[in-house]
């Protein structure tokens, strides 16, 4: 392990034999930094934060901060959960959850770039990119390979779906399909992700499915009957899940989709 001599880390916090703390970081007590990670210079690492191993958390980040929330008590025991091999670029920042015994949660190998924020309760999965400047509000779901371009705002309770492509700039305020391409503000779902779905290693099969799908959802028709792939499966539970915001376009339904 290596601790910079001006770094500050409090002596109830636990960190793997490997660990690296660089000058001037902050780890509050009670953080718990798995194996191979690297704290760099000014990061600041609050309590209630469990970080897996091979995270690399660059300058003047800060994790763990209290929620953004006027009703939050701040002597309430939540936290922030890590997974692994993650990235957090210069100055971002992560609240930890609102709710008593509740995670803000970070999956694994995502690539937070500078002053990207993730908010409080937010549930994120694995090898996402969020670009610079790109924020997520409260109780927002990311699936896996999303990829949110610089300055995307979502709003809180939005969910979105995994290998969907979010241009810079867009506004989303509704969940957003997985697979698709989604720009504007207010976001428009515009067509399949066939960079991110071929990237991903989605079948030509799958592909063609999907797009059969998506022209059914887009003239409010049933999926049912289509030709069954790991991706429509994937899709018709994620229609089918509990939404707080409804769907972008006003297409999305349950019903719609042939779900159970």
């Amino acid at each position: 392990m290596y601790i910079h001599p001006t770094a500050c880390v409090d002596p109830e916090a636990s960190l793997a034999e490997d660990v690296r703390v660089g000058p001037y970081a902050l780890i509050e007590s009670g953080v718990i930094i798995g194996p191979g990670c690297h704290i760099q210079a000014h990061a600041v690492i609050h309590r209630n934060v469990r970080m897996g191993p091979g995270n690399q958390v660059h300058p003047h980040a800060v994790l763990g901060g209290l929620p953004q929330d006027l009703g939050f008590d701040p002597a309430s025991e939540t936290w922030l959960d890590i997974g692994e091999g993650n990235v957090f670029r210069e100055g971002v920042t992560v609240s930890r959850a609102t709710r008593v015994g509740d995670s803000t949660r970070i999956g694994a190998f995502n690539y937070l770039m500078n002053n990207s924020h993730i908010a409080h309760d937010c549930q994120v999965g694995d090898r996402n990119i969020l670009a610079s400047g790109a924020t997520l509000g409260g109780h927002v779901e990311v699936g896996d390979r999303v990829f949110l371009g610089g300055g995307v705002m979502v709003h809180q309770f939005c969910r979105i779906g995994s290998l969907a492509m979010l241009q810079g700039l867009a506004g989303i305020n509704k969940d957003a399909l997985p697979y698709t391409l989604i720009g504007g503000r207010p976001g428009k779902h515009y067509r399949l992700n066939l960079v991110g779905l071929r990237r991903a290693g989605v079948s030509s099969d799958g592909i063609r499915i999907l797009s059969q799908a998506y022209r059914r959802l887009r003239g409010r028709e049933s999926l049912a009957g289509l030709s069954e792939c790991p991706e429509l499966t994937q899709l018709q539970h994620w229609l089918a899940s509990p939404s707080r915001r409804g769907g972008l376009l006003g297409f999305v339904t349950a019903e719609r989709a042939g779900s159970e």
